[in-house]
């Protein structure tokens, strides 16, 4: 299928706009990016001074969506976009508020790196919950390259991705919980580590919706809830 296009409209100023907000995206895709790498290396790391930077910087995700978000709706007033320009305004729209989350969890894992300073915790846990970073990093990574170049096709193949994150998760999870059976002393610990893990679940999600626009964005189709097996033609 023939990746949409977003110029050729009669008017070239349009044209600046929507690239313009798609390019606005990406800067913010790309500062997400960093935060969620920020907050995996603060904690194996145990850097503090990184996670104090991480969350001082949030405030500038949040400003990038508000600013992006403003763009769009002026550009639905003025312009009242139809067919495939609705659908970029609706997919940056969605996309920004998922960008805004991802940074939110990422602020969460600096947040509870500082709680972590003074507990111990086995070098096995933050191998795997590096991992687990290191996968839902991968995921994001593509999927703000599929929705770059409006690629369905690595869009659905990123969906397909999610399932190890929650596999990965739901391992982590049951070793927090033998752990804190085994072992009273380390239920602070062990909690704080499964909120880690699930803040990194959490970007997953975020990461799988955005390709899910995608899709949405070039045919026009709405594959939240169903499964790859059951999206014929996809």
């Amino acid at each position: 299928m023939t990746e949409p296009q977003i110029t050729g409209h009669i008017s070239k100023r349009f044209d600046q706009e929507l690239e313009d907000i798609r390019n606005k995206v990406m800067s913010m895709g790309g500062l997400v990016e960093n935060q969620v790498a920020s907050g995996v290396k603060c904690l194996v790391a145990s850097d503090s001074e990184l996670a104090r930077k991480l969350i001082a910087d949030d405030h500038e995700v949040n400003r990038m969506e508000v600013e992006i978000d403003e763009e769009c709706v002026q550009i639905l007033a003025r312009r009242q976009p139809a067919a495939g320009d609705l659908r970029l305004i609706v997919a940056v729209i969605k996309t920004i508020t998922d960008l805004e989350r991802i940074g939110d969890q990422a602020e969460k894992l600096g947040r509870i790196q500082l709680e972590l300073e003074q507990q111990e915790i086995s070098s096995s846990t933050y191998i795997k919950l590096e991992h687990l970073g290191e996968l839902v990093g991968k995921i994001l990574h593509s999927a703000l390259d599929a929705f770059a170049r409006m690629n369905v096709a690595d869009a659905m193949a990123t969906i397909e991705l999610d399932i190890r994150v929650n596999d990965e998760y739901d391992s982590l999870m049951r070793e927090m919980i033998t752990h804190m059976m085994e072992d009273p002393r380390t239920i602070r610990s062990s909690l704080r580590i499964s909120w880690c893990a699930r803040a990194l679940e959490r970007i997953g999600d975020h990461a799988k919706n955005i390709c899910e626009y995608v899709v949405f964005l070039v045919q026009g189709k709405d594959v939240r809830h169903i499964t790859p097996k059951e999206q014929p033609g996809l």
